[in-house]
């Protein structure tokens, strides 16, 4: 395998994570928090760390379908890592919102409310990504809500 397909199939499949023979996108995401929990103390490191993983998964994912020869294929699951991350963006830290973060992020995601339907449908990157972009502002919405708005006891 040349170099440059080694590095888009490590990226995409965020190390491998997305060869796992069962719900890769749900290991992806589980990943993330593993990176949320490392990052999530300094806020110019998150932003810096969901910024990369957004601009190598723009890079790669189009690239990696088409090593995998299939549209958004499963093995593809960095959408998922920078999905995740992104669901948690500006969210006070507590174990159990970073739960409920990852079942509804998950649930978006399968879900695929409006618009993210229609631009799962793109081709390439912009197609792969931009799905799991909107599953997270919409779960980052409603974690803004619920932290803000509802009286959630954060501990």
């Amino acid at each position: 395998m040349d170099m440059r397909k080694f590095i888009v199939k490590t990226l995409s499949t965020f190390f491998y994570v997305g060869y796992l023979p069962f719900i890769p996108g749900t290991f992806a995401s589980i990943a993330a928090l593993g990176v949320f929990f490392i990052v999530k103390d300094s806020l110019p490191v998150y932003l810096g760390v969901v910024s990369c993983l957004l601009v190598l998964g723009f890079l790669t994912a189009g690239q990696a379908e088409k090593f995998f020869r299939k549209k958004d294929h499963r093995a593809i699951v960095i959408d998922e890592v920078c999905g995740m991350l992104l669901s948690l963006l500006f969210i006070p830290y507590a174990p159990k919102i970073a739960v409920i973060a990852f079942f509804l992020f998950r649930l978006m995601d399968t879900v695929k409310p409006y618009p993210a339907d229609r631009l799962q449908g793109l081709k390439g990157s912009i197609g792969v990504m931009s799905d799991d972009i909107v599953a997270a502002i919409y779960t980052n919405i409603i974690l803004q809500a619920v932290v803000r708005f509802a009286s959630f006891t954060i501990s």
